[in-house]
């Protein structure tokens, strides 16, 4: 007999997410380059994009949940303390150091099933590269000047070929990428930069499995099977299998939200037994990566709202701006800000302001007091101290 779902109304399901996310304590990793380690830990991953209008968004991820957060704390995690490391979740992103062993398999797959973008790689020249890097030390695109350059086969390419075996190596496992400036990478070898001998043993598939339903949990309080998966949709027979042993073992409830009964949910019993937790009415400026956001779907059901992301959609049929930034008060998505740092003018440019809700009385008020903060840590990007402030929100 299959267990009994219970209803969840929309406002306590938003608490619990937003609770796990982090999004409602004023510090709830506190400050320093410990807090970033904790946030990548938490929430699992902190997706990179290249997009720099405004602050891009790793940073601004983090700066959403630590306060204080300054910019070296996640170059120290990456480069010094070596607790987080890039590789592929749904795209890009930093993932605890902890976790790596989760993604060895994928890493072998790529050595064994290069696929069509590095399937053609000049073998003699990768190991040539791998010996340069072994003999000289961690090495980026910018430091290879003296090869044949060559034309472009797709908009992502470069004409430099190395740039092809860097990206073979990385996925590979073989490199790892060691610093960043900006976007610009150095790649070292992976057990160099770890300081292991070699690399962890791969987690299995089942063992990969349960790092995924783990993870959800811990990062999005309720989870479906596809919230759990996203991104990793072959993974799914094995998750599903782990949550109907956890339903019998009753480590989950299955739940769902009112309305909404045919997107199953499950929690922890100890999650639904708590008091809700108060939203209060914090306001959050949110990157269009952030956790709670690129999941559209699932933010469509919490929230009653669909993102849409319109950096790629030709200027005339855009809505809500190039690169809209959901606005969190409370437990409501109220508006979309398309936002511009204007570096050398030292100032935050808005460009759109679109009400998604009806406007309430105080509401803009204390958005622009976000926008004043949020300000000040666009304009500190390239301040060795994060915390002067170098503008005000006109």
């Amino acid at each position: 007999m299959a267990a009994k779902s219970y209803a969840l109304a929309p406002a306590a399901a938003r608490g619990l997410w937003l609770e796990a996310q982090r999004l409602l304590a004023p510090e709830p990793f506190g400050s320093g380059p410990a807090a970033t380690r904790q946030a990548v830990e938490h929430l699992g991953y902190v997706q990179i994009d290249t997009i720099n209008v405004i602050e891009r968004s790793h940073h601004h991820i983090l700066f959403t949940r630590i306060p204080a957060y300054r910019r070296g704390e996640l170059a120290t995690a990456q480069s010094a303390d070596k607790s987080v490391f890039e590789y592929w979740t749904h795209a890009l992103a930093y993932i605890p150091s902890q976790d790596y062993a989760h993604f060895v398999p994928a890493m072998k797959e790529r050595r064994e099933k290069p696929g069509t973008w590095y399937e053609g790689i000049d073998r003699n020249e990768y190991r040539a590269l791998l010996k340069r890097i072994r003999d000289t030390g961690p090495l980026s695109i910018r430091d290879i000047d003296d090869e044949v350059l060559v034309e472009k086969d797709h908009p992502w390419a470069s004409r430099k070929p190395s740039k092809r075996l860097l990206q073979y190596g990385f996925y590979a496992g073989e490199l790892t990428i060691s610093a960043r400036a900006g976007m610009v990478k150095s790649y070292e070898l992976t057990e160099r930069h770890f300081g292991w001998d070699k690399r962890p043993k791969p987690s299995t598939e089942r063992q990969y499995a349960a790092y995924l339903l783990a993870r959800a949990v811990r990062a999005q309080g309720l989870i479906s099977l596809d919230s759990i998966c996203y991104g990793d949709l072959g993974a799914k027979k094995l998750v599903r299998g782990l949550i109907d042993t956890a339903v019998r073992a009753k480590r989950l409830v299955p739940v769902h939200l009112e309305g909404a009964a045919e997107v199953q949910h499950w929690a922890p019993p100890a999650l639904l037994e708590m008091a809700p937790p108060e939203a209060g009415e914090a306001v959050h400026i949110l990157s269009p990566f952030d956790p709670l956001v690129i999941q559209r779907k699932r933010l469509s059901l919490f929230f009653g709202y669909e993102h849409r992301f319109e950096a790629y959609v030709p200027p005339g049929k855009r809505v809500l701006g190039y690169f809209a930034l959901p606005v969190l008060l409370g437990d409501r998505v109220v508006a979309a800000l398309d936002l511009k740092t204007d570096r050398q003018g030292k100032k935050l440019l808005l460009q759109k302001w679109t009400w998604l809700m009806p406007e309430q009385q105080g509401w803009r008020e204390k958005i622009e007091g976000e926008l004043g903060r949020f300000e000040q840590f666009q304009l500190a990007a390239g301040s060795e101290d994060d915390g002067q402030p170098l503008g005000a929100f006109p």
